[in-house]
């Protein structure tokens, strides 16, 4: 072959040997930036045009639709076309949906099968589980949706599952649960998403003559980002490419972050293992980013034990090094972040060039906050502005409903939200009593009550839902906004839902509820959180010019951006504690390659932010800066401290605790705070015990909650967020303070101690 074929135009040697190693097992580690989607292209290319296979020859699988396509196109400018009537390149589930079809009988189903999506697969679940007078409240169908997922991830019919697996839903019914399933969706001709691979593998071992003409058909496997690849999609990969082993695997082993979506890092370090007689090549070249930012991911990723191992270079300049900020709380790092980004605009940049990456969707609040409030325009990627999300627009409701009884939207939304067994046809009667009375629907329900327009027991579900809005609103004269927010979502049932839903989003949407509360305590009252809310809400930004992305690590994988954000570098944060509880070791590292992909996503400039402080639960609570920023090679990053007295707090915080990270599940405790002058934690609950009276500028002052007996007028006092200031009246726990840079606000009393 010559050397000046078009498809080897461009490449590096080791790109051009993953293209012309074709026999064999090959396993191309591809690093972060370094061209493998080139190889893996050109690798397709080299195949169809040296003849060595025929396009309906070479099985290529990806893991979106998106990367398939992208994929096609490449190779079709190379070959001219060709690749088009390429018949067995795309995702793994729709490679297997086509096999299926063909071969459906062999698994009770017909050619014509409909393939469910989850509102489907879980309206059926229900179904199975009300049948078997099962409590759907404690047993929900989404928690038995990701077992039976899980179970399929791993190539497992019903007669896998053990009794200690069975164990995981209804004291034990779990397996008997998924075999009523799986007869179910014959009976109805349909196959859930993982069935379409799991069906295939039914298939291939049971009836070996189809595997056998599938092995003969292709002569050459492709697979990429195979680090991805669960246990089911490692077996049928294995199946098919034997007893030739003509399979070339692209991967990263440094970039498997999707464990909870069943990946299996184990498959791409133990490919080796599986094939001793494959090529690994490695390729480390990169040609994303700057030295600097490559020597800072390299110096993290290190610390990882499973792992293949190589390192990425570049031909690039160092470039500027890795920046470390470390600020007094969350407020400030979005602050922070948002005047970086002003002075980059003032600099002929783009916000099209800006990215803020998170590890958790909560953290998101205030940058948007932040950015309406400048006018910087923003976009979420992967996922829902904050207060667009579900779970905070279920909350709002409530609190909407509380505050205006006539809100009709408000109480739509939330009449059955979590179940109450109030169904579509007892809505609609309330509605039309409703507008037959001309009442607003809270009043006409109310009234409804008194007739017998209801059975029995949509009208006892209703009256229950009428009391508790009817005590909240009580309380709402009683509580801060942000306890009145948690009192409801605890006694409505919301927060037993999430807990009570095992998927992988519930933690996150909890976490958001939280964040909820805690951008409640920066107003003093919920009419005034109400309206923030709506100007919030209001704001849309013109989606046809720039914006700054504000995206979690997870979702940019794959991106990259010529200046990018990492915000809450601190341990419990990211680490996210809730992964090293629940995965140990594995989780620490997986938890690390996450950091390992945040910092390569960066091109030109990358800044890592912890805070000092976060609101937790409403508390104050002292960070420690992640491990991960400990770990960062100190020849590539350059430290910047924003707290008072510039000191390198990280450092510091390492050398008073010793080594925090000894145990890698070990919940670091919450400290108060003691390098602030007069800081305290806010753990104070809120008092409501008759008011007291002060003299305030020589005139009474109309008091509310009996507020904290040590502060006084005139009295000096410190806030994390203001700083020092002079109370100049107090109403009950609320204090009106002249603070000395922040100007005269009004404040709780628990934010604030003597100076």
């Amino acid at each position: 072959m010559p050397d000046d074929a078009p498809w080897l135009a461009g490449l590096n040697p080791p790109q051009r040997e993953a293209v012309m190693t074709t026999e064999g097992p090959v396993l191309v580690l591809a690093g972060a930036g370094t061209g493998k989607t080139a190889a893996l292209t050109a690798r397709l290319a080299h195949l169809i045009a040296t003849r060595r296979a025929w396009p309906s020859q070479i099985l290529a699988v990806t893991f979106t639709n998106k990367a398939a396509r992208e994929m096609k196109e490449r190779v079709a400018k190379i070959t001219g076309g060709a690749v088009e009537t390429m018949p067995w390149l795309g995702t793994f589930h729709s490679v297997c949906a086509r096999m299926l079809r063909s071969h459906a009988e062999l698994v009770g189903l017909q050619s014509n099968f409909t393939i469910i999506d989850t509102d489907d697969q879980l309206r059926l679940l229900k179904q199975l589980i009300e049948a078997n007078n099962l409590d759907v409240k404690r047993w929900p169908a989404r928690q038995l949706a990701g077992l039976i997922d899980r179970w399929k991830n791993r190539g497992w019919t019903p007669s896998h599952i053990d009794a200690a697996e069975s164990e995981g839903f209804a004291n034990g019914k779990g397996a008997e649960l998924y075999a009523q399933y799986q007869e179910r969706l014959r009976a109805v001709n349909a196959a859930d998403f993982g069935d379409l691979l799991l069906h295939m593998l039914t298939i291939f071992k049971a009836h070996p003559d189809v595997l056998e003409d599938y092995r003969k058909r292709f002569r050459y496997l492709l697979v990429d980002e195979y680090q991805d690849t669960n246990s089911s999609q490692y077996e049928w990969l294995r199946l098919l490419a034997a007893p030739d082993n003509n399979l070339c695997c692209v991967g990263d082993d440094d970039q498997s972050i999707y464990s909870w979506r069943g990946a299996e890092v184990a498959n791409i370090l133990r490919f080796e293992k599986d094939f001793p007689d494959a090529k690994i090549v490695r390729l480390e070249q990169n040609y994303r980013s700057t030295g600097h930012i490559l020597g800072a991911a390299s110096g993290v990723i290190a610390h990882n034990s499973g792992r293949l191992g190589k390192t990425l270079w570049t031909e690039a300049d160092a470039g500027e090094k890795v920046r470390v900020l470390g600020v007094w709380d969350g407020p400030e790092e979005a602050r922070r972040v948002g005047e970086e980004i002003e002075n980059h605009i003032s600099k002929g940049g783009s916000l099209n060039d800006c990215a803020i990456l998170v590890r958790a969707q909560h953290q998101t609040r205030e940058f948007e906050e932040r950015f309406i409030s400048i006018g910087l325009d923003y976009q979420i990627i992967g996922g829902f502005r904050f207060y667009e999300r579900a779970e905070i627009r279920d909350a709002i409701a409530y609190l909407r409903l509380i505050h205006q009884p006539a809100d009709d939207l408000a109480f739509d939304r939330i009449v059955n939200t979590p179940k109450r067994g109030l169904g579509d046809k007892a809505v609609a009667t309330v509605h039309q009593y409703a507008r037959a009375a001309g009442q607003p629907l809270l009043l006409a329900a109310a009234s409804i009550l008194d007739t017998d327009e209801l059975r029995p027991a949509a009208r006892n579900s209703l009256a229950r839902f009428i009391a508790d809005i009817a005590r909240w609103r009580q309380m709402s004269g009683e509580l801060p906004a942000p306890e009145l927010a948690r009192v409801i979502l605890e006694e409505s049932g919301y927060t037993s839902m999430l807990q009570a839903d095992k998927s992988a989003e519930a933690a996150g949407r909890l976490e958001n509820l939280a964040e909820l509360a805690r951008a409640m305590e920066e107003y003093e009252t919920l009419e005034a959180f109400l309206e923030h809310v709506s100007l919030v809400m209001d704001h849309d930004a013109d989606k046809s010019g720039e914006r700054v992305t504000i995206m979690t690590i997870h979702a940019a994988k794959g991106l990259e951006f010529p200046n990018v954000f990492l915000a809450g570098w601190e341990e419990g944060l990211f680490p996210s504690q809730r992964a090293l509880d629940e995965g140990g070791t594995s989780s620490l590292e997986e938890e690390r390659r996450l950091a390992y992909v945040a910092i390569t996503r960066a091109r030109r400039r990358a800044t890592i932010l912890h805070a000092a402080n976060r609101r937790i639960y409403g508390q104050w609570t002292s960070s420690i800066p992640s491990r991960f920023v400990g770990e960062l090679p100190e020849d590539h990053i350059e430290e910047e401290q924003t707290m008072t007295g510039g000191e390198s707090l990280w450092r510091a915080q390492w050398s008073e605790h010793g080594d925090p990270f000894a145990h890698v599940a070990r919940r670091q405790p919450a400290r108060t705070l003691t390098r602030g002058p007069g800081w305290q934690r806010a753990s104070e609950r809120f008092s409501t015990d008759q008011p007291r009276i002060v003299e305030a500028k020589g005139s009474a002052v109309s008091l509310g909650k009996k507020g904290r007996s040590d502060l006084e007028v005139g009295q000096r006092v410190f806030h994390g967020k203001f700083g020092y200031g002079k109370i100049e009246a107090i109403e009950g726990n609320k204090l009106e303070i002249d603070f000395e840079k922040a100007g005269k606000k009004r404040v709780l009393d628990s934010f604030v101690s003597p100076a």
